[in-house]
């Protein structure tokens, strides 16, 4: 947790306190940089991106949010550029395919961090990010349709898949696991 004094300081100006910051949240910020793009490189881009945009905009923080929230969505919207400029968001789906069925509640039950991980590598880059803005970070189909330059209903296609794909993965894990 950032301190307010570091904040203030930051606001100030103080290139040493700011220095202060981005060693007390640089791996958080890197890892949900690396989370959302899949790319060691582009997430330092990300990152790299985001503490500048961070920095410009310290003086206009208003603290009517936590730090840490305001700082998760600027990297997340980095992220989004970044995806966005390279065209890796995939196809939208159509109408049509929205009527699948919704898989049961075997997902639901405690899954191992390293499974999760492995389920969320796997999904296409369009799913996983939205999985991600959704259900980890918090956001809303419409702020997800925001950021992705998407359909509100684009979204909502690319989290039933990616929910679908890691029940699926998590399960076929499970039987995995079942026949060591």
């Amino acid at each position: 947790m950032v301190s307010p004094e570091l904040l203030a300081a930051c606001r100030r100006g103080d290139r040493r306190a700011f220095e202060e910051l981005v060693r007390l949240t640089h791996r958080r910020v890197y890892s949900v940089a690396y989370r959302l793009v899949g790319d060691r490189s582009d997430a330092e881009d990300v990152a790299q991106e985001a503490y500048l945009r961070m920095y410009r905009g310290l003086a206009g923080f208003r603290e009517e949010a936590r730090f840490e929230t305001w700082m998760h969505r600027i990297v997340a919207n980095c992220a989004m550029t970044a995806l966005r400029k390279r065209g890796r968001f995939g196809t939208v789906a159509s109408d049509e395919e929205l009527d699948v069925p919704v898989p049961d509640r075997a997902a639901d039950r405690a899954v191992d961090r390293d499974e999760m991980e492995r389920a969320l590598a796997e999904l296409p880059e369009g799913q996983r990010v939205a999985v991600l803005l959704k259900d980890v970070y918090g956001l809303s189909v419409r702020e997800i349709s925001e950021e992705l330059g998407v359909a509100e209903g684009a979204v909502k296609v690319r989290l039933h898949r990616a929910r679908k794909r890691l029940a699926a993965s998590l399960m076929s894990g499970d039987a995995r696991a079942g026949e060591l």
